[in-house]
């Protein structure tokens, strides 16, 4: 049965991406074939924000039942969350490249995500330095718990409250979406092949946890 999810994912990730090249786009604002980047960037942004969270989850179940297990998931979803926020990251600073002629220019939201890696990468420094497991599990999960609380005020409010070159070329003032509904298809099976493929990734890290605690 897994080997047939896998396959069905490696399918569905690889139709999406030829769609996402191959498929005609309509114009989105001033983006133009640019647009097309949208079909990555934004699932991986929302890839990382759902990690993040999750991790969040994980370190407040190991502080209620001290199950070592939860830790472990904890730093399992946060290295995915930190892994697809570089890649946010990365595919941001192509567009920007495009729209705003350099990689970086400070933007609230290139400045947002590039906070929440410092502080997820301090989170995997803290891990690293802490020797008793009993221990790093627990400063690990606290520092989850308010690393996690910041997140919804970088991804969301932050961007939002500071004056941004960011365009919101998905959602205009009405907060209805503005793609056409093969771009929106395109869109939407992206998002749901991102996840898809977290999920994934994230249960293979805890089935090889799970056999080396056994070992263990």
């Amino acid at each position: 049965m897994d080997k047939i999810l896998k396959y069905v994912l490696f399918l569905w990730l690889s139709a999406v991406i030829c769609f996402a090249i191959l498929a005609p786009i309509p114009a989105v604002g001033a983006m133009g074939e640019r647009a097309r980047i949208l079909y990555f960037h934004v699932p991986t942004a929302w890839i990382s924000t759902i990690a993040f969270i999750m991790a969040l989850v994980y370190g407040v179940q190991y502080i209620r039942k001290r199950d070592i297990l939860y830790d472990y998931k904890a730093a399992s979803s946060a290295a995915l969350g930190l892994l697809f926020a570089i890649l946010a990251t990365v595919t941001g600073a192509i567009w920007a490249k495009f729209e705003w002629g350099a990689f970086w220019n400070w933007d609230p939201r290139q400045t947002s995500i590039f906070v929440l890696i410092l502080v997820y990468g301090a989170y995997f420094a803290l891990r690293s330095a802490i020797e008793s497991e009993e221990q790093r599990a627990k400063l690990s999960s606290v520092y989850s718990i308010l690393a996690g609380v910041t997140v919804p005020f970088f991804i969301f409010v932050f961007p939002r409250i500071v004056e941004s070159l960011h365009p919101d070329p998905i959602v205009n003032s009405s907060g209805k979406i503005k793609m056409n509904s093969g771009m929106l298809t395109v869109f939407l099976s992206s998002l749901a092949g991102f996840t898809a493929l977290f999920i994934w990734m994230l249960n293979l890290r805890i089935r090889i946890i799970k056999l080396k605690l056994k070992q263990n």
